[in-house]
């Protein structure tokens, strides 16, 4: 069985959101995950050729003005023709760190995944409001639940 790629494009500018990368990772890595392999990269380092090697994709973004971040933005702007035809049906996930209700952020990338035609594995996640530990457990759940799906061969 060949290894396959989980791939975590994750804005994380702050303390705060820089834990929530660091519980996707850690329950990503967890020691029951036997072949898949983590790259994780912020979203102006990660461009078409990360997506074209990924079996499934994580993405992370604050919530700016009620929109994502400019650095995920760019990522899909850098992205999303390149890999438009070759990679429909990759799976994927969403998680917000949101100060306001995260819903123009969380349409905005709706929108885009399903032009291209990626699959949600799960409704995305949206830590909203005033920080709360309950976000790190969450977030764990999430890298775990993708990169044990990768594992197994559910998606």
């Amino acid at each position: 069985m060949s290894s396959k790629t989980l791939l975590i494009v994750a804005h994380a500018p702050s303390d705060n959101t820089r834990a929530l990368r660091e519980a996707v990772l850690r329950g990503a890595r967890h020691g029951d995950i036997e072949d898949v392999e983590i790259n994780c990269k912020p979203p102006l380092e990660a461009g078409p050729e990360d997506v074209m090697s990924a079996d499934a994709i994580i993405l992370g973004t604050t919530e700016n003005l009620g929109y994502m971040s400019g650095a995920l933005k760019d990522f899909f702007d850098r992205s999303y023709y390149p890999v438009l035809e070759e990679k429909q049906g990759l799976p994927c996930a969403l998680y917000i760190r949101a100060g306001m209700d995260g819903t123009g952020t969380r349409r905005a990338v709706e929108s885009i995944v399903t032009g291209l035609r990626w699959n949600w594995v799960q409704s995305p996640l949206t830590f909203k409001g005033d920080w709360q530990d309950s976000f790190l457990q969450q977030a764990e759940e999430l890298g775990l639940y993708m990169a044990a799906g990768l594992d197994n061969s559910v998606f």
